[in-house]
């Protein structure tokens, strides 16, 4: 690492040349103005338990990817998820989430319908731990510019990419980087996400992986598993390292590339409507043996992770189903 004047000036420079109009960029991460403390999950979470959540500072916004995007478009529900009619639901359709429970689905809608604010000190520390989490780094970076797009998101600023999950995106990524069960997964996904023929933007992964996990909240998709544990957001947090971990898995196993990750988060989605047991299951396996190999909180190779011994395609999918 360099000390110098040089490096620090060019990172001022950079940090100036990609502020969106109107923009002067926050004094955190930037020359000068040292790194933000980062920031547990927990620690994270308590804020949003306490926080006026008002309607002046959480906005709705449409389930669709910004212009340009290479994954898939929600801008309702689907042809398999249109439900069935409140008769048969109530004879047929997934068990309703517990009363008790309905306050942490609350907190957790909230989330995601609240944007990100520069002016928030506690969503620059959620930003910055990603950051640093998955960069190894200790230096504070910039409130915008181009080493967002390294991790993942589709600009210079991350805010962008977080409609349709809002800061629940942020915290399901904070969860998944910080957690020491599933930080290994997390590193080897990112180093995944950088290969020179098999890369795919991480970060803009993961939050579509988050839509589909909050879709299925909604459509009460997951009030089994939620009752059963007696939790909403651990099992929401969970099942989004799961999702994860399988399409890691397949993307690693049959080499797949971007031109393929419409259908595999379609399948995704399928499965963690259908089976997120199953899902939670292999995540725990996958924890079970880090575990066993004391590889827990550092990276091991991919190939040790084993992405093609878990949830296979054939099994949970069979018959190859797609949504339409």
């Amino acid at each position: 690492m360099s000390g110098g004047t040089g490096g620090s000036e060019e990172h001022r420079e950079d940090r100036q040349r990609h502020l969106p109009p109107g923009k002067s960029g926050p004094g955190w991460g930037g020359p000068g103005a040292g790194a933000v403390p980062p920031i547990s999950f927990n620690e994270a979470l308590q804020h949003f338990q306490t926080a006026e959540l008002s309607e002046s500072r959480v906005r709705r916004r449409a389930l669709a990817l910004a212009p340009g995007g290479v994954f898939l478009k929600r801008t309702g529900a689907t042809a398999r998820g249109r439900g069935l009619p409140p008769l048969l639901r109530c004879c047929l359709g997934p068990p309703r989430l517990r009363p008790a429970l309905r306050g942490e689905r609350d907190l957790a809608l909230a989330m995601a319908r609240c944007a990100l604010d520069d002016n928030e000190r506690v969503h620059m520390r959620i930003l910055q731990t990603v950051y640093s989490k998955l960069t190894r780094s200790r230096l504070g970076c910039p409130r915008y510019g181009a080493h967002w797009e390294e991790l993942g998101f589709q600009g210079a600023d991350p805010g962008t990419d977080l409609r349709g999950t809002g800061m629940l995106g942020l915290m399901q990524l904070l969860f998944f980087v910080t957690d020491p069960r599933t930080l290994p997964l997390a590193l080897e996904a990112f180093r995944l996400s950088r290969h020179e023929t098999q890369g795919f933007p991480f970060c803009l992964v993961s939050l579509n992986v988050t839509r589909v996990v909050l879709q299925a909240l909604r459509e009460e998709r997951l009030s089994r598993e939620c009752n059963r544990r007696r939790q909403v957001l651990a099992v929401l947090n969970e099942l989004h390292a799961a999702a994860l971990l399988q399409l890691c898995r397949r993307w690693k196993g049959q080499h797949k590339t971007l031109a393929d990750a419409g259908d595999l988060l379609e399948d995704l989605e399928f499965s963690v409507k259908t089976n997120p047991k199953r899902l939670l299951k292999a995540l725990d396996a996958y924890v079970r043996r880090e575990e066993a190999a004391g590889g827990l909180g550092q990276a091991a190779p991919i190939d040790e992770i084993n992405f093609t011994g878990v949830c296979d395609p054939h099994v949970e999918l069979e018959g190859e189903p797609r949504l339409i």
